[in-house]
């Protein structure tokens, strides 16, 4: 419970702090999207699949990020029927606001910590964490 409780407390400390730099029209779990969207972008399957949601879920995400100016669709550069769905500059925006908005989250939690309590702390969750398995708990 102390490690849910603690993932809550970052998510709702990154979103607080994304909103006060202007992106008040998402919500946490565009990060998450953001997050597979952010190297050279991705497929609605893809999406879907990284947000364990529907296809249908994540077209009308997508969607939404579209309308909002956040993503585009390009034309996938190996399969002609696939579009690719890529951050805009404003997405791109919002990522670098939400990465400095984790590091202001995570610097009074690591200064109360001592050097080794960190270093403990993050061999143990590399232990426990599933690389590549960061998504909202819906």
């Amino acid at each position: 419970m102390l490690l849910l409780s603690a993932a809550r407390a970052l998510v709702d400390g990154i979103d607080s702090r994304v909103r006060a730099s202007g992106f008040t029209d998402l919500r946490p779990a565009h990060g998450f999207a953001f997050a597979r969207l952010s190297g050279a972008g991705a497929t609605v399957t893809d999406l879907a699949e990284h947000l364990e949601i529907t296809k249908q879920a994540a077209s009308q995400m997508a969607e939404e990020l579209i309308r909002k100016g956040y993503v585009v669709r390009r034309p996938h550069p190996t399969d002609a029927r696939a579009r690719l769905l890529v951050l805009t500059e404003k997405g791109h925006a919002c990522t670098q606001a939400a990465d400095r908005a984790a590091a202001e989250t995570l610097a009074p939690l690591a200064a109360a910590l001592t050097p080794a309590q960190a270093a403990a702390l993050r061999t143990a969750l590399t232990h426990l964490a599933t690389p590549g398995r960061i998504r909202p708990i819906w």
